[in-house]
């Protein structure tokens, strides 16, 4: 056949039919087959004319709707995920996610799921648990050095994903964490972080000196106060039992602090905890009946607290009244619970609840009405109330806070500078004015008394009240 072609045959015969077709002669047959006439194709039928087709009129098709994605076929566990996701601020392992079935069978499979989640992200909220979540584990591991520190084999499932999703490595983390607990030794990074934690936060920061919050907002504090309170906690013990934290920013000092009920707008202070870390000593001081020390009274607790809280609102109303009141220092004292509801009477008010409101009982003739005398001494002083004997008592609220504002605005002055003054009237009803014709007039309303005096009557209306007294003016005053 050809260079290198063999033909192998199935027996002699093939292979001489093959030889023989070889060998034999390629001609056309010059025998002629005639070739057989076609019949004559049928004439075509005229087909009548077609009827002109009515259009029809086809109602336009609506649009198709698109496709809902997978994240709208379960949207519950899909938000699930992505909640997870913000939550811990990096992406959850599959133990720690809700629902996975649902989403595997929705997906099609969980890199889907993280992918599409991924990018339907509130970043910002992500970042922020991010960086509350770094500041948690570099705070557990700042106070894992005062015990013996876990290897990293041994930390749970999700503080090891933590630590490999925000420090890259366990070494990393440690290594942050003793930075940390360094800095809560400088006096500096205390100030620093503690004006940071009272503008973000809230809480009572006195200038370089201490800062106080409520035990509840530690947790929100930066890393390095809470590794300061830590250290703290490890003398002390739960920082939770608490009411109060005071962090004394250069001394190297905690102060823990509880009340006997801090939902009450004037809690009492019942224990006040001092923690020197410096000198790893711990001095307790408690108050009550068992010790025979008055429990003082924390005032402005609104000062502690974060406008979050419940109840921050009304608080604030009440601390703010308190203020107008009475005096309270930085360290938030002031006077004693007796004296402080003698002011709040004095002032026409009572405390009820969380809120100081108008008081609607009259003051006791023997209240305090200034600072030298009492209703008494305006009301039952002259002549003929001691002669007749009668009541003599004000009808209206506004007349005895018309005969307080008498003594603060005119007799204390006269008392402060001339000292002690006999008063020969004060207060008069329209019943003791009856008993008098002939001295002072029948006030046109039962409310009030009729005019100031002093020295001498001046009669105005119904706009104030009447006095007249008696001074004993030293020769230094003449």
């Amino acid at each position: 056949m050809a260079p290198g072609t063999f033909l192998a045959f199935k027996d002699q015969d093939a292979e001489q039919r093959f030889q023989l077709t070889r060998s034999r002669a390629r001609q056309f047959s010059s025998i002629s087959v005639p070739r057989l006439l076609r019949p004559p194709k049928p004439a075509r039928l005229v087909k009548p004319p077609k009827e002109p087709r009515q259009k029809v009129v086809r109602e336009p098709k609506a649009p198709r709707l698109p496709k809902p994605g997978p994240w709208e076929v379960c949207p519950e566990a899909f938000d699930g995920l992505r909640r997870k996701w913000m939550e811990l601020g990096r992406e959850p392992g599959l133990d720690e996610i809700e629902r996975k079935e649902e989403l595997e069978a929705t997906f099609g499979s969980f890199a889907r799921a993280y992918r599409a989640a991924h990018g339907r992200l509130d970043q910002a909220a992500v970042d922020a648990s991010r960086t509350q979540r770094s500041d948690d584990v570099l705070v557990y591991l700042a106070l894992q050095t005062f015990r013996r520190r876990k290897p990293y084999r041994h930390l749970e499932i999700g503080l090891q994903r933590d630590v490999k999703a925000f420090f890259g490595d366990y070494g990393s983390a440690t290594e942050m964490a003793g930075r940390l607990l360094r800095e809560a030794a400088n006096p500096q990074s205390l100030s620093v972080a503690c004006q940071t934690a009272s503008e973000t936060i809230g809480g009572w920061l006195v200038d370089d000196h201490y800062y106080q919050v409520h035990s509840s907002l530690i947790g929100r504090l930066p890393a390095v106060l809470r590794i300061y309170i830590g250290c703290a906690g490890v003398l002390y013990g739960d920082m939770a039992i608490a009411d109060i934290v005071k962090i004394h920013i250069a001394s190297g000092k905690v102060t823990v602090i509880q009340c006997d009920d801090f939902s009450a707008p004037l809690p009492r202070i019942i224990e006040r905890v001092k923690v020197s870390l410096r000198n790893q000593e711990v001095r307790m001081f408690s108050y009550g009946e068992a010790t025979g020390y008055e429990p003082p009274i924390l005032y402005m607790k609104s000062r502690f607290m974060n406008e979050e809280m419940t109840g921050y609102a009304e608080q604030l109303e009440f601390d703010e009244q308190i203020g107008l009141i009475t005096k309270v220092n930085e360290d938030s004292r002031g006077p004693s619970m007796e004296e402080l509801l003698t002011k709040v009477r004095q002032a026409g008010l009572k405390i009820a609840g969380n809120a100081l409101v108008k008081d609607d009982h009259p003051p006791a003739l023997d209240d305090p009405c200034g600072s030298n005398l009492t209703y008494r001494d305006l009301i039952i002083c002259g002549e003929t109330a001691l002669r007749t004997g009668l009541p003599n008592l004000p009808k209206s609220l506004e007349s005895y806070k018309a005969l307080r504002e008498l003594a603060e605005n005119v007799l204390d002055p006269v008392i402060d500078w001339y000292g002690a003054i006999q008063l020969t009237y004060g207060f008069c009803s329209p019943e003791l004015a009856k008993k008098i014709p002939g001295r002072i007039s029948a006030p046109p309303a039962p409310s009030h008394a009729e005019s100031i005096d002093w020295p001498s009557t001046v009669d105005c209306g119904a706009q104030g009240n009447a006095c007249n007294g008696v001074a004993w003016i030293s020769r230094r005053h003449k």
